[in-house]
């Protein structure tokens, strides 16, 4: 089966074919006709799967190509850069069309964004903060939208934008198309769906909550302390050249970003207080390989689509087990392989035991390798070598420890301990 078989329009299948894709995924051979017919969807799939295509395809044919004052389609997204990443993509697959679309979300001026919607667009993909602000400023008209798409709509509601949602919907004509798209297929999902959708065509391409099959996963016992020296040791002596590494915090981000530059590992930090600018250029470093490891935390679980991407490490487990799986889906995607490491300290036991249940299978063991255990760098010496890889953020560090920072203890080499050790009081 071809794009064309599908029924889209030569011009959409013609830019296709330039992006390099010939045959459609399980979900873009169900959601396009589907979507092209005017129904309401409720999809499920994993990500890397192609569910933007699925969906942006379809709702650019449905779209006249006379040019628009005021948007007759709209995308809500999470975050920002799954807001970007759906843009480009409509862009890309909207090139021959006459067709035009506009992202606006926050943590950048608005004034460019207002600018772009008074030219006028067809297609507007936003997030719901954003969208609010301007629709509340009478920026925004969204009387002729007639189509709307909730892209990973149960990250939205774990984000608790469940109120702003609705508040969007109220804005948006009563006639209209109504699409949510999602990695997982939650419960939550399905009461939002039952008073959204009207008679949806249900599309489930993969198995509840599943990893990709295509995904190595397991798992290194180690103890808290020690998770920086194998992380270090990993990439070094595996000759990593990218790796998506989560945290649960931004501080922890940061500071992890720091001692991996104090071991010679290129890396940088993305979490939600970066600017816009910085998590922009922290990602391109980190897609054209100027950087080796990106460290992130929630905020970049869902919405990084970054090509070919070998390996993800959860230094600290999440707290909410589906998170595992958006996490490691960062990999593996548009057919590609990947591997997934955890490190999981023996506090963390009940976080893997909550994961492994949601996935119905035990994650495998690894056996520790002999890494290093080297003295922590001096702040001084470490934010010093941090500016070789952030310098692109503007920053400008103090030498000298931070005011109120205890010194670093010193460390002392040592062979990773032979047995998992006894939990300890968390420090």
């Amino acid at each position: 089966m071809t794009f064309t078989d599908l029924g889209l329009k030569p011009e959409l299948a013609r830019a296709v074919a330039e992006k390099g894709y010939v045959t459609p995924t399980p979900i873009q051979r169900e959601a396009i006709p589907a979507v092209l017919a005017g129904r309401d969807v409720l999809a499920g799939a994993q990500t890397g799967t192609g569910k933007t295509a699925a969906f942006i395809l379809p709702i650019l044919q449905n779209l006249a190509s006379h040019q628009a004052r005021a948007p007759r389609a709209l995308v809500l997204t999470p975050t920002r850069e799954l807001a970007a990443q759906v843009a480009e993509s409509a862009r890309d697959y909207g090139r021959h069309t006459g067709l035009r679309t506009v992202v606006i979300f926050g943590g950048v001026s608005e004034k460019p964004q207002v600018e772009a919607l008074r030219t006028g667009c067809d297609l507007l993909v936003a997030t719901p903060g954003r969208l609010l602000d301007l629709a509340q400023q009478q920026l925004l008209d969204l009387r002729q939208v007639r189509c709307c798409v909730l892209d990973e709509a149960d990250r939205m509601l774990d984000m608790g934008f469940i109120n702003d949602i609705r508040r969007i919907l109220k804005l948006l004509p009563g006639e209209r198309q109504n699409l949510m798209f999602s990695a997982t297929y939650s419960e939550d999902i399905r009461e939002l769906a039952s008073r959204l959708l009207r008679n949806p065509v249900a599309i489930e391409v993969a198995a509840r909550n599943a990893a990709a099959e295509r995904i190595e996963q397991h798992v290194y016992r180690v103890p808290k302390e020690h998770k920086r020296h194998l992380l270090a040791h990993l990439i070094v002596s595996g000759n990593w050249h990218q790796v998506l590494v989560f945290t649960r915090t931004k501080h922890g981000a940061n500071r992890l970003t720091e001692q991996l530059v104090g071991s010679g590992v290129r890396a940088v930090a993305i979490h939600g207080n970066k600017s816009q600018g910085a998590r922009v250029r922290a990602l391109t470093d980190f897609k054209e390989n100027r950087v080796t490891a990106l460290v992130a935390t929630e905020v970049a679980a869902r919405g990084l689509d970054i090509k070919e991407l070998p390996h993800v490490v959860n230094y600290e487990l999440p707290n909410v087990p589906e998170y595992y799986v958006h996490r490691i889906g960062r990999t593996a995607r548009a057919g590609g392989s990947g591997s997934a490491v955890s490190l999981v300290s023996p506090d963390e036991a009940p976080l893997l035991r909550e994961i492994e249940k949601l996935l119905r299978r035990t994650l495998p063991v690894a056996a520790l390798p002999a890494y290093p255990v080297t003295a922590a760098p001096a702040a001084a010496d470490a934010r010093v070598a941090a500016v070789a890889v952030q310098r692109h953020e503007g920053r400008r560090w103090q030498s000298g420890p931070r005011p109120g920072r205890r010194p670093p203890s010193r460390g002392r080499a040592a062979a990773p301990p032979a047995s998992f050790p006894r939990a300890r009081r968390p420090v």
